[in-house]
């Protein structure tokens, strides 16, 4: 397909994934002025539609004939009690509708891959990453913008549609620098898995780099017996870096650990703070017994506007321009290689 003729830029966004998107239009408006070109209303007009057995579709309000369409959904944002599977039917309707409204090119924004946790087979189980990348391209995608994929590996379950990875680590580098200074600054890695991404933030920073070691009991989910970390870290502030937070326990235990060996300020960050279960009653206990100073999410996933207030451990840095400028560079035809070290 030819780059440089994608078509007309356009917009769509699930229910769900409405917050981010019009932060991102917002910030694409912008780029666009920026560039001397007339900006007209890029979010399409659309209906989600939920039936009452639950059934769900989308309809498009008006034509999208031969766009660049670029649909967005946060399959984590369950704050109109959609789980991931109501969401991730969401967006396949999305698509659908796009595909028969004759769509030129098809990008599916999910800044959190569904079932990417779920993307090899151990025992007798089924490769739940690849059977949603199976999904998205016989639906007719043919490009997915995903953040911080918990296994680069995701990528090859693709045969059709490419996959941009986007990194979250250039808005992260700049909060450690605005908002915590690098002087007494160790990068800590969760755990052996997270040790690559670490060692990116060390290097980039020039700081030194620490690791936690977990002993899990795989008998029981999400169970770890014991921590143990390699590296020093008393007296200096601690900067720990994840793909996601999910229930937190890994943040606590960590945390708790990093203090119990001397650690000053202790900062937990993720691109995906999903916050599920009892995640902000363990991190609110964290911060009141002075384990933990601060988790750093990004916006991809939805959070209240009072949610920061209620709970001063939390901040959010914004990725919306990030995105834009990648929508746009593929929309142009330019490189965006560079947006995604």
């Amino acid at each position: 397909m030819d780059a440089y003729n994608r078509g007309r830029l356009g917009v769509l966004a699930c229910e769900s994934g409405r917050h981010f998107a019009e932060k991102v239009v917002a910030r694409l408006r912008e780029i666009l002025e920026d560039e001397g070109e007339r900006p007209d209303p890029l979010l399409r007009p659309s209906r989600e539609i939920r039936f009452s057995n639950t059934e769900v579709k989308t309809e498009i309000d008006e034509s999208i004939r031969n766009q660049d369409l670029y649909i967005f959904q946060d399959v984590e944002n369950n704050s109109k009690g959609f789980s991931v599977n109501d969401n991730l039917m969401a967006l396949k309707t999305a698509i659908n509708a796009a595909r028969f409204s004759n769509a030129h090119c098809i990008t599916a924004v999910i800044p959190v891959y569904p079932y990417a946790r779920q993307d090899k087979s151990k025992t007798r189980e089924g490769i739940s990453a690849a059977m949603v990348a199976t999904e998205l391209e016989g639906l007719g995608v043919s490009r997915i913008i995903t953040l911080d994929l918990h296994n680069e590996a995701i990528a090859g379950f693709f045969r059709r549609a490419t996959l941009e990875n986007l990194r979250a680590s250039e808005s992260l580098i700049k909060y450690i620098n605005n908002k915590i200074g690098i002087s007494n600054l160790v990068i800590v890695a969760p755990d052996a898995g997270g040790a690559a991404r670490a060692n990116f933030y060390a290097k980039k920073l020039g700081l030194k780099l620490a690791l936690i070691h977990k002993e899990r009991d795989y008998s029981k989910t999400s169970t770890i017996e014991n921590m143990s970390l390699i590296g020093e870290v008393e007296g200096r502030d601690v900067f720990v870096v994840d793909d996601m937070i999910d229930t937190a326990g890994t943040v606590v235990n960590a945390a708790k650990k990093l203090k119990d060996e001397g650690a000053k300020r202790v900062f937990f960050a993720a691109s995906l703070a999903l916050f599920n279960g009892p995640v902000v009653e363990r991190i609110d206990d964290a911060y009141k017994n002075g384990w933990l100073d601060k988790v750093v999410g990004t916006n991809v996933v939805f959070r209240s506007k009072d949610f920061a207030k209620e709970h001063p451990w939390y901040e959010e840095v914004p990725l919306e321009r990030y995105f834009a400028r990648v929508i746009f560079n593929i929309n142009k035809g330019l490189s965006i290689s560079r947006l995604m070290e």
